[in-house]
């Protein structure tokens, strides 16, 4: 059955092209520093906000109806499965991803929840051995069922800390069924409300002896995709601890768990933490943990998770930038975890929204691409540090130097020049590059 009869399949029609339902920038085969903009993005769909979101929030009821609104769950489920592929193909885009809990309705029990997901898992594994279509990522809701009021992997219950194992257990099964090159583990409650009755010491304790769980029975199934940790500060927990990329770097470099795991980035959870997104992608390159990203933003004048495609061309750009310059997303890719505005209710908006997305990032690598090829920002950092690359500068990088030769220098009472950082200048230059693409 087709869900999206109203649209046809969307092409790269060139800037010129007054067609919404076109590509303006993403053309998937075009090379950009020596690798396809399809090899270099790996864009994917967001199954829960793009199949199962409804545009409702806590002041009104959904408002978009989708052409898989049946009145029992399972039939909505095998429906959703057949619009994801034909959403897929029409978008021209290779990956999706999910949690469990987005492709099959919770039963009365476990075990029947377990055989929902067995029904639909063959039905997208034979989706996408007919199409190509690959998962990047799936990972396990173990944030919105009641159970997990005071967290899954932090719970003070070791009942409920049990169950959330089991999850985690069929999730990574499924992840392994379906050929997942990428694991996700999003704490949606591993934080805490108040100090006063938490044991924050044995809650993270308790976390990474699940993260060691789930790292040997991988290995037992032989699951081997990349493990990911998506950091976000708050909500729905007031303080999480998984709160940016250092503070989730620092936890697993703590608990040993460093060599399994990178990092799956969140452009608004970045804002929410009081970062730009190329922060966070810079500490988690600079440590080695750049993973994989979920391609979003923010309203800078609500403070709360808004998750709406990205549109601005200047985060994009220096996104991209700063992906080149980490060499790539390795496994990773770029989903959309955005989702359409509650008042964008029909389908066809849907397709838009992507398109907006995948040209702003398509927009972002080309103008990334020339900010590398003209080494502006290099030569401005070069120029910048050179004092660090003869004297006393060479001798503090070589590891030569001591306080008492520090001293020596400094009594030498030599003039101290700054220079300006011409941030203006910079910003100005950027401009000009982003809109020249």
């Amino acid at each position: 059955m087709a869900y999206f009869n109203s649209v046809s399949k969307i092409q790269y029609e060139g800037k010129s092209s007054d067609n919404p339902l076109a590509f303006k920038h993403y053309n998937p085969q075009e090379i950009v520093l020596g690798k396809t903009m399809e090899e270099h993005l790996h864009f994917a769909v967001a199954y829960w906000h793009t199949f199962t979101n409804y545009g409702n929030d806590p002041f009104g009821a959904g408002t978009a109806v989708r052409g898989w609104d049946y009145a029992d769950a399972m039939d909505q489920a095998k429906a959703r499965v057949e619009a994801n592929f034909e959403f897929l193909d029409k978008m021209g885009i290779s990956y999706y991803c999910f949690h469990d809990r987005d492709i099959a309705p919770e039963g009365e029990t476990i075990q029947e929840t377990n055989k929902n997901l067995d029904v639909i898992v063959e039905l997208l594994e034979q989706g996408m051995k007919s199409s190509g279509r690959k998962l990047l990522w799936n990972t396990a809701n173990m944030f919105t069922h009641p159970r997990f009021v005071h967290g899954a992997g932090t719970t003070c219950n070791a009942d409920v800390y049990a169950y959330a194992g089991a999850q985690l257990k069929k999730s990574l099964e499924i992840g392994k069924r379906l050929g997942a090159d990428n694991y996700v583990f999003w704490g949606g409650r591993e934080g805490y409300e108040t100090l006063l009755n938490t044991d924050m010491a044995f809650e993270l304790d308790n976390l990474a002896r699940m993260f060691h769980m789930a790292i040997d029975y991988a290995q037992e199934i032989g699951f081997h995709a990349q493990f990911l940790i998506e950091p976000k500060p708050k909500e729905p927990s007031k303080h999480q601890y998984d709160f940016d990329a250092a503070t989730t770097i620092a936890f697993l470099q703590k608990y040993g768990l460093q060599n399994a795991f990178k990092l799956n980035l969140e452009a608004n959870h970045a804002t929410l933490a009081g970062h730009t997104f190329e922060h966070e992608i810079r500490v988690a390159a600079i440590n080695g943990m750049l993973g994989s990203l979920d391609a979003n933003q923010g309203d800078m004048l609500l403070g709360w998770d808004t998750d709406e495609f990205p549109t601005d061309l200047y985060t994009t750009t220096l996104t991209m930038y700063e992906v080149l310059k980490a060499g790539g997303l390795g496994t990773g890719g770029i989903n959309f975890d955005a989702k359409v505005r509650r008042g964008s209710f029909e389908d066809e908006d849907l397709f838009l929204a992507h398109i907006a997305g995948m040209d702003s990032y398509a927009w972002g690598l080309k103008a990334a691409a020339k900010l590398i090829e003209n080494h502006m920002l290099d030569d401005i950092i070069e120029h910048r540090y050179r004092s660090f690359g003869e004297g006393i500068g060479a001798d503090i990088v070589a590891g030569k130097a001591t306080l008492r030769s520090l001293e020596e220098y400094a009594f030498q009472n030599k003039p101290l020049r700054n220079e300006s950082g011409r941030m203006e200048r910079i910003k100005l230059v950027l401009n000009e590059i982003i809109y020249s693409v």
